[in-house]
């Protein structure tokens, strides 16, 4: 696991006061039956797993890193919350009907992981990664000498860490069909304690020291206006099957 994913373990809080949850119609064109079970893999603070609850007959939740793991049991009880990752995942040999991934294959878009993701999952079982990805700009616009700031100090993700770079692709189809792309709008209103919530939940930011974070998120909030924010996002979905013998 890279340090910018490991670095959520210090702003789980932060991810469940201000990260969205996903365009309910994205989980509708997932083609699941209700009495399914399914696994929600890298779950975090459970921002998918409540959705999932609402649908489906049994939820397996799996995150690694046991301060996000706190905050979905919580908020989540109704799911089963259990350590491992992707490459090592505490389930049985075709235990599932389908793997759902909300905003975090880019983390582990690999080989092993396809490879692992195949094994826990029936004949035919469906694969869902979802990410939410900007539509359009943060109305009213945050201010400049507040993008300035983070600017300045936000770590920069290597390419191959990002979604935009369309790596985590590349172990596909493997065992899978290939990978069908649909997007679906999912616009959110934060008021501002949320909009400082969601930039601190950035890896970018979470990833630096704890003196340079906590500065850094002092000067952000000193910037930001009251209001109400609202981003254009899209839930981006990828969905693929297992093949026949994968």
């Amino acid at each position: 696991m890279s340090d910018f994913a490991r670095s959520f373990e210090r702003t789980a809080d932060a991810y469940e006061r201000g990260r969205p949850g996903y365009a309910e119609a994205a989980l509708d064109a997932v083609p699941v039956r209700a009495d399914a079970v399914v696994l929600d893999l890298a779950a975090g603070t459970g921002k998918l797993t409540r959705q999932l609850v609402r649908r489906f007959e049994r939820v397996v939740a799996v995150e690694p890193l046991a301060g996000m793991r706190a905050v979905l049991q919580q908020v989540v009880p109704e799911a089963e919350a259990l350590p491992g990752t992707a490459t090592e995942l505490p389930l049985e040999d075709d235990a599932l009907d389908a793997v759902f991934v909300g905003e975090a294959f880019h983390w582990f878009g690999n080989d092993d992981a396809v490879r692992e993701i195949a094994r826990v999952l029936r004949p035919g079982g469906a694969l869902a990664i979802l990410f939410n990805q900007a539509d359009g700009k943060i109305e009213p616009p945050l201010p400049q000498a507040f993008r300035d700031a983070l600017d300045a100090v936000a770590l920069v993700k290597p390419p191959e860490l990002t979604v935009r770079s369309g790596l985590w692709r590349t172990p596909f189809p493997g065992p899978f069909e290939p990978l069908t792309e649909r997007s679906f709008p999912n616009a959110v209103e934060l008021d501002r304690e949320g909009m400082l919530a969601n930039v601190a939940s950035w890896s970018t930011v979470a990833g630096l020291r704890d003196s340079e974070r906590e500065q850094l998120l002092e000067q952000l909030s000193a910037l930001l206006p009251e209001g109400s924010y609202r981003h254009a996002l899209s839930t981006h979905l990828y969905v693929t099957t297992l093949s026949e013998g994968g």
